[in-house]
């Protein structure tokens, strides 16, 4: 399968291991001495609509990477997740 750096751009990347969506490849990392894809970077998620900033980008190494499909991007690394805090609702009386 031949893909360019564009069609990447449009891949879901997801955790093999636990099956996490961890989002859209954003950039690529190119070693222009051997010129090979090094890494896959995939940007934070934006904080509060991004006016305070972003949370840390994920660098995939290239090695990481499992399969490429037609629509995803299966990988095995250990990307710590930060699951939401679930709301209870607390009954008024």
């Amino acid at each position: 399968m031949v893909c360019r750096i564009v069609e990447l751009r449009h891949k879901e990347v997801i955790n093999s291991s636990n099956g996490c969506r961890i989002g859209f490849v954003d950039d690529v990392e190119v070693d222009t001495a051997t010129a090979k894809v090094s890494s896959v970077i995939v940007y934070g998620r934006p904080r509060c609509f991004g006016i305070l900033g972003r949370n840390e980008d994920y660098i995939i190494p290239w090695s990481d990477i499992q399969l490429i499909g037609e629509d995803t991007i299966l990988v095995s690394c250990n990307v710590n997740y930060q699951q939401k805090k679930k709301r209870t609702l607390k009954s008024f009386v």
